[in-house]
């Protein structure tokens, strides 16, 4: 290894890079994951438990022992049960007599900051008692002395232009209050804004802490019984043991989380594995047959074959622990650079800088495993070497061998089979008895197996049958020219350097393929039935019942309310327009249709019969907002473009005013016109009018007659994807007899909401929202666009494949110096080598994207056919596709034919045998 310096860096390097990857990975994935004194310190600080009222006495409540937010009831036939009641109003009732408490409620407040109305998190409670420190510590200032000081986060002076003395207002009680001091929450990033108070009048979760108080399992259980669950410090240090009658025994806190982890890093070690063994066995080639005389004496003064492969084998092993601790100590380094770019200023984000040591200490001995697996085929065609050839210096081509191409090209054709075989059972499964098979038939899982397994053996075959390949690629680039013939030649001649070298190109890209046309055909499936809450860029406002207590329709004045709400909600967002959409209001909240008002009237569009599904054949429909039960919408004419999304013509418009529809979905069109009628709303609960949906069975209630029925003009417009199908202004609402009330607001905004901004929305929307009616807060992004997520895999798929050629051709000419050194001599010129590295590159890489295409794709093609026209292949990015099998190869040569090839040294040519 050391005469052999180069060629040892760069096998080491190959081992080095992934290995420091899989290091990086693994220290930042286990530095998100507690331990248990780091869950404790931030929960509970340097009090002893909390405890909160979360079910009903006595009805069996139980907890998991260190995740309190796991509970629930008993289980029956599977099936939680959920009793009747209330939780306990305090908990500190089902604790011993004169034990100590500190509640604590953690919520939301609105306050007046220096840019204007926020909502920001807030903690109501003596939470700067020193036994807090951990979970809330006191930064400067003072605690507060009085009801009406409060502390704020450092980021809060600078939101609220303030400094430590200066007053805040919050918005809900319009109280001020006086900053003494910043204090920060362990869960609290550096930069954002919350507030700690001591009001009594903060709306959210609260929490009662125990300073002194330990409990151990065994209270908690108690605790249990009252509806009451706890965090305890002695509980989550030392756990107890699950059994099979514990209702919590299928909870797995953060161990779910590690095996993911650690399942994306085998299969992440896996492939890493394969291109590594790939690309240093062709480096270990190389080194191999530069190493083939002084092997040859050895082995002509009593070496034996095994003796040499050892020394080949054990040079893998070697490099494979070098490689395996220098990638450690960059991936290290690498985790801790990427903890301080990252790190947000909580405690929670990292939870502390965690050295999976077990885990490092097999991603060493894998990186020697690998090692020494590269060297295996090298050390193993030296032990077959002719030591009087060796020793001759005579460097005869490789000749392929009948049994591989065989063999490669049966498991090809099986792989090509078993893919399209398994495509058309699995579609025959589905259009025969996919619902009627048993949950672990084995029809279930071979056919899925089949369509991903059939392009592996693809791979393979093609991978067994390489040395054949290129030795007939070689006979038909022959014909093109001298440069074509002789890089050909030299790819076939040394194909235990050609043949690893694409393999592990094309590995790379049958990965990003499948990954490619598989995501491209789910997300088409998805943006096909995307689900708009409004226009793109939208910001809309809808209004439920809340579930506090019985749950009644929204009324006529509430509804009034609550457009008022959201109206104030959307101008704080930064509206620039807005309009309100009315509708009837749902009968389906009533108990029964006794409950329905008598007078109450519904009339809806009928879609005509012609385009009802039925259910005897069609399991669902696809929802994708446009509701069909209720699908008239009133609007007015000002807000239009706004709730829509698009201009209309004046012509439209104005036959809008005059009594038109809009339709967004011409089905319910016919001669120019949609059918509206009107039933009962009485009928309209039992079911007895069109559901514009499904044909109506045998077994349901008979329709009833409308009251009356009448066509309206009806004008089409293009706006398909957006949550309204008809249209009508409020004139025309009033001249049908509609009873209607606000059922969402719809604003556009100057500019698009970032995160923050929508979380914040989201927090308004909460304040805003009432005991009878919630507000529901939209803001709609569209569908993901395929280049957020193809760009990335295009990307990274592309370094890996300039890697992997990168180091295949400089193997290459490295390994031609000596055949440079005597085509120089014999009148080959400096561009004639620069177009042999032009063919080069093209065959390898070629080779390489071409073959992991064409396997690539067949999974997706496969599982396109069984998705019974879910998934369309049109949507996979054909063109990205090429241009990645065929671009992408033209690039990797043309940069091989601009970097000039090294000038040859004359005095190493030697005799061609």
């Amino acid at each position: 290894m050391r005469r052999t310096v180069s060629s040892s860096i760069l096998i080491a390097t190959l081992i080095a890079l992934p290995i420091a990857g899989m290091a990086a990975f693994s220290v930042v994935v286990w530095s998100t994951v507690s331990t248990p004194e780091e869950s404790v310190r931030a929960e509970l600080g340097q009090m002893e438990a909390w405890v909160q009222p979360v079910g009903v006495p006595d009805a069996g409540f139980w907890q998991s022992p260190t995740e309190p937010g796991w509970n629930g009831y008993p289980f029956q036939n599977d099936q939680m049960t959920m009793p009747e009641g209330d939780p306990l109003p305090d908990p500190v009732t089902a604790l011993p007599s004169g034990t100590e408490a500190i509640a604590v409620t953690e919520g939301q407040v609105r306050a007046e900051t220096a840019t204007g109305l926020a909502s920001l998190p807030a903690w109501d409670g003596e939470v700067w008692d020193s036994r807090f420190q951990g979970r809330f510590d006191l930064v400067d200032g003072r605690i507060p002395a009085a009801a009406d000081e409060i502390l704020v986060t450092p980021a809060g002076l600078e939101r609220f232009g303030i400094t430590i003395g200066d007053d805040i207002e919050l918005d809900a009680s319009s109280a001020t209050f006086t900053v003494v001091g910043t204090m920060t929450a362990v869960s609290t990033p550096s930069t954002q804004t919350a507030l700690f108070l001591q009001s009594d009048t903060l709306t959210g979760a609260t929490k009662w802490f125990l300073p002194d108080d330990a409990l151990s399992w065994g209270d908690v259980q108690a605790l249990n019984e009252q509806g009451v669950v706890a965090y305890s410090r002695e509980v989550v240090l030392d756990p107890p043991q699950a059994t099979e009658s514990d209702d919590w025994v299928t909870f797995s806190s953060g161990d779910g989380a590690v095996q993911g982890y650690v399942m994306m890093l085998g299969a992440a070690g896996l492939f890493a594995a394969y291109v590594v063994v790939m690309l240093a066995g062709a480096a270990f080639s190389v080194a191999a047959r530069r190493q083939q005389r002084s092997l040859a004496v050895a082995a002509s003064v009593g070496a034996t074959g095994a003796d040499l492969r050892r020394t080949i084998v054990l040079q893998g092993t070697v490099l494979g622990a070098a490689g395996g601790v220098i990638g450690l100590a960059l991936g290290v380094g690498l985790a801790a650079l990427v903890m301080w770019l990252t790190d947000d200023g909580s405690g929670t984000r990292y939870w502390g800088f965690h050295a999976p040591w077990a885990v490092l200490a097999c991603i060493l001995i894998f990186s020697v495993l690998v090692g020494t697996a590269s060297a295996a085929i090298p050390a193993r065609s030296v032990a077959r070497s002719d030591t009087l050839s060796a020793l001759r210096g005579a460097r005869r081509p490789q000749t392929p061998q009948a049994s591989r191409p065989i063999w490669g090209s049966i498991i090809l054709v099986v792989g090509v089979g078993l893919t399209i075989l398994s495509a058309l059972a699995m579609a025959s499964i589905n259009a025969i008895a996919y619902t009627e098979l048993a949950a672990d038939s084995p029809l279930r899982v071979i056919p899925p197996s089949g369509i991903v397994i059939g392009p592996i053996l693809v791979q393979i075959g093609i991978l067994l049958s390489g040395r054949w390949l290129l030795w007939l690629a070689s006979r038909v680039l022959s014909r093109i020219g001298l440069a074509a013939r002789l890089a050909s030649r030299d790819a076939a001649a040394n194909a235990s350097r050609t043949v690893p070298a694409f393999a592990a190109i094309g590995a790379t890209v049958f990965i990003a393929v499948f990954a490619i046309s598989q995501s491209a055909m789910q997300m088409g499936n998805s943006n096909r039935n995307w689900f708009y809450q409004g226009p793109v860029g939208s910001l809309s406002v809808e209004f439920y019942p809340n579930g506090n207590g019985i749950v009644m329709p929204v009324n006529a004045e509430q509804a009034d309310d609550a457009a008022d709400a959201a109206l104030e909600l959307v101008t704080d967002a930064g509206a620039t327009s807005v309009g309100v959409i009315r509708s009837q209001s749902d009968t389906g909240y009533y108990s029964s249709p006794q409950d329905v008002p008598a007078e109450d009237h519904w009339i809806i569009a009928v879609m005509p019969e012609e385009y009802l599904i039925d259910p005897t054949t069609e399991m669902s429909y696809r929802y994708t907002g446009q509701w069909p039960m209720n699908p008239i919408s009133v609007v007015e004419p000002g807000a239009l473009s706004t709730v829509l999304g698009i201009d209309l013509s004046p012509a439209q418009l104005s036959a809008f005013r005059s009594g038109s529809a809009l339709v967004a979905d011409e089905r319910w069109v016919t001669d120019d016109t949609i059918d509206v009628a009107s039933w009962t709303a009485r009928e309209s609960y039992e079911g007895r009018v069109p559901d514009n949906v499904w044909q109506r069975q045998p077994e349901q209630p008979p329709a009833a007659e409308p009251q009356w029925q009448q066509a309206i003009d009806a004008i089409v417009i293009d706006a398909s994807d957006q949550p309204l199908a008809i249209v009508i202004s409020p004139e025309t609402a009033d001249r049908l007899g509609m009873v209607i009330q606000p059922v969402k607001v719809m604003a556009a905004l100057a500019h698009p909401l970032e995160i923050d901004d929508v979380d914040r929305v989201y927090s308004h929307a909460t304040l805003l929202s009432t005991s009878d009616v919630a507000l529901s807060p939209s803001y709609e992004r569209g569908p993901s666009d395929d280049m957020f997520w193809m760009f990335p895999i295009l990307i990274g798929v592309a370094v890996l494949v300039l890697g992997a050629s990168a180091v295949a051709l400089g193997l290459a000419r490295f390994e031609r110096r000596p055949d440079d050194a005597t085509l120089t001599a014999v009148g080959g010129t400096p561009g004639l080598r620069r177009r042999i590295g032009f063919w080069q590159g093209l065959i390898i890489a070629g080779f390489g994207t071409i073959a992991g295409a064409a396997a690539g794709v067949l999974p997706p093609i496969g599982f396109a056919i069984q998705s019974r026209g879910d998934l369309v292949v049109s949507d996979v990015p054909w063109l990205a596709l090429a241009a990645l099998a065929f671009a992408l190869p033209l690039l990797i040569a043309a940069v091989s034919w601009l970097i000039p090839p090294r000038t040859p040294e004359l005095t190493r040519r030697t005799v061609i045998a």
